[in-house]
């Protein structure tokens, strides 16, 4: 996909971070762009960024994890836009901490939003996606946590190995059936973005009402991605990175040049059949 002018880009967790940054790069590359996130007043300081320099956005607030919400976006994108070009499904929430302490909710969440979110927008979006005479192309963000472990992440890092398990099975379908329609996986190290205060956007059906504090373990997590992503990756620079995937359609989006040491070390520990060593953070 090399021309990006007058085409539809529709971005999932579009109100912040990463997903604001590539709503932005799409509508300086005068994409007409459908922002969604399930945290509206941010999502309308996107849209506004985006007008407010001549691009052309529109805000469709929707809870990802639910399948008739993301149902109603694609509906309206193809019924009112003619069609979606660009699909980044890019929401995502974290949650961590000792993983046998983890209430379910924690599970049921991260894999709702980080998961179920894309396999929401691959049924109701791939099918007529494939009918558009236009080429076009989806970027599913997973995280390097989809590529290697560390400990105080389980149920963030199980969501993003389904998240790219998902999307390299989505390649494959599709290079099966069709030259026009692509994937990619992006995984970002740290960046600079607010995931570490992701409870901010809890729905209360994931809210586990016998233990509505975060424990101990799960509190320190937290706090420690927060720390580490202040420090972190301007999201601006990981949307040049995926537009720039996009054109060249590359599969795997990483963000640092550490990913092919961290890669690398996994597969090694693997031959040898030995747990994989935890990677430095970066």
């Amino acid at each position: 996909m090399q021309d990006f002018a007058d085409r539809v880009a529709v971005i999932t967790g579009a109100g912040s971070g990463i997903g604001r940054a590539l709503a932005q790069h799409a509508g300086s590359l005068g994409m007409r762009v459908v922002a969604a996130d399930i945290e509206e007043p941010a999502l309308a300081e996107t849209v506004s960024a985006i007008t407010a320099t001549g691009g052309r956005a529109r805000a469709v607030p929707t809870d990802v994890s639910k399948a008739e919400a993301v149902q109603h976006l694609a509906d309206l994108v193809f019924d009112e836009e003619g069609g979606a070009h660009l699909l980044c499904n890019n929401a995502g929430v974290f949650a961590g901490g000792v993983l046998w302490e983890r209430p379910l909710h924690d599970f049921e969440w991260a894999l709702g939003v980080n998961y179920y979110g894309i396999v929401h927008a691959v049924r109701s979006f791939v099918p007529r996606m494939l009918t558009q005479a236009d080429e076009s192309h989806i970027v599913n963000t997973a995280s390097m946590g989809g590529l290697v472990t560390n400990a105080y992440c389980g149920p963030y890092y199980s969501s993003k190995f389904a998240a790219v398990g998902l999307t390299e099975c989505l390649a494959h379908d599709l290079a099966s059936v069709t030259d026009k329609v692509h994937a990619s996986v992006l995984v970002p190290s740290l960046i600079a973005t607010n995931i570490g205060t992701s409870e901010r956007n809890r729905h209360e059906r994931f809210v586990d009402r016998l233990q509505p504090d975060p424990s101990p373990d799960a509190a320190f997590i937290a706090q420690a991605l927060r720390d580490s992503t202040a420090g972190g990756m301007a999201p601006d620079e990981v949307a040049a990175l995926v537009f720039d995937a996009v054109r060249a359609k590359r599969f795997y989006i990483p963000t640092k040049p550490s990913y092919h040491d961290q890669i690398r070390a996994r597969h090694d520990d693997m031959q040898e059949l030995r747990l994989p060593r935890p990677p430095a953070l970066d």
